[in-house]
C-alpha cells in the first residue's frame, strides 16, 4: 500500500490565495451593487422631491388672488393692501386661497401669504448649497414680506426662474406687480416655473411646468 499523501505547502498557499481573490471579487461586486442601489434611491428621492415641490407650487399659485375688499382705514396706501401678487424672475410673493388647516379649531382661513425664493445654506461636508425655500403666513397683515414659517421646498437646486403670461402682450414677462396702477386689478393668466438642478450625471437639467391662475381678476369691493 502507498502511504497517504497530503497537500504540499505550496498547494495550500495557492488554494488560499485563490479563495481570497474570489472573496475580494465577490465583496467588490456586492459593494458596487450597493453603491448603485444607493445612487438610484437618492436620485429617485430627488426626483420625487422635485415633483412634490412643483405640484405644491402649481396648486398654490393656481389659487392666487387679489382683493379690493379690505379696511381702507387700516390700509390707507394701495401698496400696503393685504393681498398682492409680486413676482420677479427669481422670487414670487402672493396671496393664495390654498391654505390647509391642520387643526380643526385653528383660527385660520383658506387664505395665506406664500413666498418662493432660493437661499444658500451649509450642506454636507460644509459646502454651500442652494435650496428652494417656501415661506407661509396664515395671517394677512400689513407686511406681506415678513412673518410666517420658512421651510425647504426643494434641496440642491441651481436656480429658480418664474415667467408670467401677459395676455395683452401675448408674451412671457419677467415680473408682475399688482402694487402698480396698471396691474392693480389683474393677475397673469399663467405662471411658468423652471427649476434648474444637477442630474445624476452632474449635468444641469431644467424641470419646467406651468400653473394656470383661476381667479385672475381682482375681487371687487361689495
Amino acid at each position: 500500500m502507498r502511504p497517504a499523501r497530503g497537500f504540499t505547502l505550496l498547494e495550500v498557499v495557492f488554494a488560499v490565495a485563490v479563495t481570497a481573490m474570489m472573496g475580494v471579487l465577490i465583496a467588490a461586486a456586492f459593494q458596487s451593487s450597493y453603491r448603485a442601489k444607493e445612487l438610484v434611491e437618492q436620485e429617485a428621492d430627488r426626483y420625487r422631491g422635485l415633483r412634490v415641490g412643483t405640484e405644491r407650487m402649481v396648486r398654490e399659485i393656481s389659487a392666487a388672488f387679489v382683493s379690493d375688499h379690505y379696511d381702507t382705514r387700516r390700509f390707507r396706501d394701495q401698496n400696503d393692501r393685504p393681498t398682492n401678487f409680486i413676482g420677479a424672475r427669481d422670487r414670487l410673493l402672493f396671496t393664495s386661497m390654498a391654505h390647509q388647516r391642520l387643526y380643526a379649531d385653528a383660527k385660520e382661513s383658506d387664505q395665506m401669504v406664500v413666498e418662493y425664493y432660493t437661499k444658500s445654506v451649509p450642506g454636507p461636508g460644509g459646502q454651500q448649497q442652494l435650496n428652494l425655500m417656501r415661506r407661509e403666513d396664515s395671517l394677512l397683515d400689513e407686511r406681506m414680506d415678513r412673518g410666517g414659517i420658512e421651510d425647504v421646498l426643494v434641496e440642491r437646486v441651481k436656480r429658480i426662474d418664474f415667467a408670467y403670461w401677459d395676455s395683452d402682450k401675448k408674451d412671457w414677462v419677467d415680473e408682475w406687480d399688482t402694487r402698480r396702477i396698471e396691474k392693480k386689478s389683474i393677475l397673469p393668466v399663467r405662471v411658468r416655473i423652471t427649476i434648474s438642478a444637477l442630474d445624476e450625471n452632474g449635468r444641469e437639467a431644467r424641470y419646467v411646468t406651468q400653473a394656470r391662475i383661476v381667479l385672475n381678476t381682482e375681487i371687487p369691493r361689495f
